[in-house]
């Protein structure tokens, strides 16, 4: 399945493993990418709607992980 910014690539295996860590990253990440403010709100609310799982794959369902 194809992100929806696969343009935007984020590394995570440095990454400390907590959720909010990797949210900012992301999150950080989309901005940086030029992704609109309000697709970057939806992003957040997204990931911040389930547990750690969803988390991870919110991700990936938005950009690139490596």
């Amino acid at each position: 399945m194809e992100p929806k910014h696969p343009e935007v690539v984020v590394e995570l295996t440095d990454t400390d493993g907590n959720a909010f860590a990797i949210i900012s990253k992301v999150r950080r990440a989309l901005c940086r990418g030029g992704v609109p403010t309000p697709e970057v709100h939806t992003f957040v609310e997204q990931v911040m709607s389930g547990n750690y799982d969803n988390v991870l794959i919110t991700c990936m369902q938005w950009v690139t992980v490596e």
